[in-house]
């Protein structure tokens, strides 16, 4: 089982708030092992550092990249 935080902004407010909910998901011994997974556009350092110390894998997404969008689709004329 897994707690995915997904933000723009990787910050540690953000890594806190996913141990906050694996807190909670822990509670119910039922999930079992719970993993936490966060996940941003840019995370800064102290924010990585964090979570890895938290035991939570750091994922950067470029989210532009998601919805299908290439360098040359974001020019404006």
């Amino acid at each position: 089982v897994g707690a995915i935080e997904v933000k723009r902004r990787g910050e540690i407010d953000g890594v806190e708030q996913l141990a906050r909910y694996i807190e909670r998901l822990h509670l119910d011994s039922s999930l079992g092992n719970v993993r936490g997974v966060f996940v941003a556009q840019s995370v800064k350092p102290q924010a990585k550092v964090l979570a890895e110390a938290r035991g939570f894998r750091v994922v950067e997404v470029n989210y532009d990249e998601l919805r299908g969008m290439r360098p040359d689709d974001l020019t404006l004329f």
